[in-house]
């Protein structure tokens, strides 16, 4: 009886999290990162020269994702209190926005000292 509920959550987990993915693929930051792991995935495979390079190049990709799905994920938080700005809203969405910029500048870093170093 537990298997069969472990997997019944399981199932509805996987269900929330491609809705989340598919909320996530109309916002066109996300669109345009998932292009570019498209893109330099493949790259990563051939410019690595190790396993752990690979690992590194492609982790620095997917972090990149994973900020901005969280970012998405205040942006639709703060947007769900109610549509008159707050200091608070526009810092808390500020902050989450400098993440994503963090991400950013940490994937391109990454790729740099590998591929120079």
């Amino acid at each position: 009886m537990a298997e069969k509920q472990n997997t019944s959550h399981l199932r509805k987990a996987l269900g929330w999290s491609l809705a989340g993915l598919a909320s996530a693929w109309r916002e066109t930051a996300f669109r345009q990162e998932i292009y570019c792991l498209c893109v330099l995935a493949p790259l990563a495979f051939c410019l690595g020269k190790s396993g752990l390079e690979r690992a590194m190049l492609l982790a620095s990709l997917l972090l990149v994702l994973i900020v901005e799905l969280m970012n998405t994920a205040v942006e639709a938080a703060i947007d769900r209190i109610g549509p008159e700005r707050h200091p608070l809203s526009g810092r808390a969405k500020d902050i989450a926005s400098a993440a994503v910029f963090i991400a950013l500048i940490n994937a391109v870093l990454v790729w740099l000292l590998i591929l120079l170093g």
